[in-house]
This record gives structure tokens, sequence and C-alpha cells, in this order.
């Protein structure tokens, strides 16, 4: 019997967890910097399991971190004082329906994260993955300390998709644009 090692830092998240920002097919470059895989997880408040498990991660990578963020300074700077990936969308997202009664989390990754479905098929289909769909990420806490900006990040190690949602963004996708049979206005 082997003893199942578990990296305290690393969180699966749970099937409702919404995706957003879904940016994991290339990677792109922000403000000229490392290209890289991104996505924001949006995790509903009321997911209590995933949230504690998230939170317990975040500390472990901060305890982990300790000699990284405390840098040059004398001590390191509390949990609460350094950038948390943790954020809540009712307070920076109010204007976005996606992100009530919601944490979301932003992931990043500079090699190309497994997508699979419900079943561990890898999905090779790009539109099978949109802002929108509902699955769990495998996602890993690590602290940094850049430029005098500290705190926790989240890496993005795999996904998996486990059901389509209502596309985020406001695209209508081809098939409910065109529904309807009301063809009045097409030879207007």
């Amino acid at each position: 019997m082997s003893a199942k090692v578990t990296n305290p830092m690393k969180v699966i998240t749970g099937p409702n967890t919404r995706w957003s920002y879904a940016n994991v097919w290339e990677p792109k470059s922000i403000n000229g910097g490392t290209p890289k895989y991104s996505i924001s997880l949006i995790i509903q408040k009321t997911d209590t399991k995933i949230v504690a498990r998230i939170k317990s991660a975040i500390e472990a990578a901060y305890l982990e971190g300790e000699a990284k963020l405390k840098g040059n300074g004398k001590a390191v700077p509390p949990l609460a004082a350094i950038k948390s990936p943790l954020r809540d969308g009712d307070i920076e997202r109010p204007d976005d329906a996606a992100y009530e009664n919601a944490y979301f989390i932003n992931a990043n990754a500079t090699t190309a994260p497994g997508i699979v479905d419900a079943d561990r098929n890898p999905i090779l289909t790009r539109s099978e993955v949109y802002s929108g769909v509902y699955g769990r990420a495998s996602i890993s806490f690590y602290a940094f300390n850049s430029n005098g900006n500290r705190g926790i990040a989240c890496g993005l190690n795999n996904l998996q998709k486990v059901r389509d949602g209502e596309p985020l963004g406001g695209k209508i996708s081809a098939e409910n644009d065109f529904a309807t049979d009301d063809d009045a206005d097409f030879l207007a």
C-alpha cells in the first residue's frame, strides 16, 4: 500500500466552478510579459467546502513561502497585508451578475493546461471550452515577491469541463442567434 502524498497548496475546485476569461488554448502576453494561459474561476460563496480548502491552501503557500515574502525586509508581512488570489466578486465586480455572491481566482500558467471532459477524455475542440462553462480546475498556490509586489498567486494545472453554461461576455451562440424561423426581415 502506497501512501498518497498530498500537496497542501493544491486544490481541485468543485463541479459548480464557472470559467470566465478562459484563455486556455494560446498563451497571451500582458503588457509585454511572459505569454501565459489563464482563466478566472468563479466559485459561489455557498460552496463553503471548496472556499475553506482554498483558504487553507493559501495559508500553506504563505507558510511555505515566508522566506520569499520576507525578502530583504525585517519581517514577513502578515497574510492579510499581501495580495491574495481569492477575491470577492461582490466587491470587485459589482456590475457583473456572473460574479454575484461569488469569489473568483485568476489562475495562470506558462504551460498549456490539460483539458478533459467529464469522462476524462481530452477535449480537442476549442469551441467546447468557453467563458461560461462549468467545470473543475486543478490549481496550486505559491508565494511571490517581485518588484516590491508580494503575495500569493495561483497556478493553473488542469481543467475538467463538467457541463455547458450560458456564455459570458454577452456573445450569443450562432445556434441561438438562428434558433427562430422568423425570416421576415431576411429579404427586406
